[in-house]
Parts: structure tokens; sequence; C-alpha cells
């Protein structure tokens, strides 16, 4: 590599040090549940987040607190030293449809009525609030 793009590439990585994320694949739930959800603790501080989510009832609410604190523990590794409170942000958080699993469920007269098992996946960014 050479000495230019060596530069950029520090440049960005030292960009990007405030900043982690997480991501969860092929949950089995519909987007549209998911992002009822996410748009509950989208642009929220972290721990505020965790709270709203814990006492969530909705079933999606316990996949976001999991991967919520995911992205937490991937942000103090990466800076090496424990998030205080007041300190992270979710900056990004989107839902987007998984490939869905398509299935015939017996109807009258030798019909089938098509059933589609709908899955999502879910991308969450957590960046420190600038003050």
């Amino acid at each position: 590599m050479g000495v230019r793009k060596k530069n950029y590439a520090d440049a960005i990585k030292e960009e990007r040090k405030h900043i982690a994320f997480a991501k969860l694949t092929n949950v089995p739930s519909s987007p549209r549940k998911m992002r009822l959800v996410a748009d509950l603790v989208r642009g929220m501080e972290v721990y505020r987040a965790l709270g709203v989510l814990k006492f969530n009832n909705k079933a999606a609410a316990a996949d976001l607190e999991k991967l919520l604190r995911s992205a937490i523990a991937n942000w103090e590794a990466k800076n090496e030293r424990k998030a205080e409170a007041g300190e992270l942000c979710i900056s990004t958080i989107f839902v987007n449809p998984a490939p869905m699993l398509k299935r015939l469920r017996p109807a009258p007269q030798g019909r089938g009525y098509r059933i589609r098992k709908r899955a999502n996946h879910v991308t969450l960014i957590v960046d420190t609030i600038n003050k």
C-alpha cells in the first residue's frame, strides 16, 4: 500500500472510531412489526432506549434490546473503555426485509392458500453524542 492510500485509510479509520454497529439477520417476524419498535428508539440515548425496550410488550423489543447491547459492547471494544450514561446515542437504525419462505395451506375444493412467512434484517449504528 502506498503512503497516500495508507494516510487516507488511517484518516477514515480515525473518523469511524466513535461509531460502532451491530446487525441482526433473518429475524422471524415481519419487517412492519420490527419497524414499529425501531421507530420508538430511533435517535435516543442508548441507556434510555434500553429502558424503553425492556418494558415494551412487543416480541420484537427483546430482539432489538439484545442487538443494542451488542452494539454498545462493540463500541466499548473498539474504544477500549466503558460507555457512560449520556455518551452514546442510536444514530441510525433500519429494518430491511429478508427473503420470504413461501408455503401452501390446504383450502377447500382442492385449492391451496399461499402463506408468506416473512423475516427481516436489522442494522443498528451507535454513535457518540456531540456536545
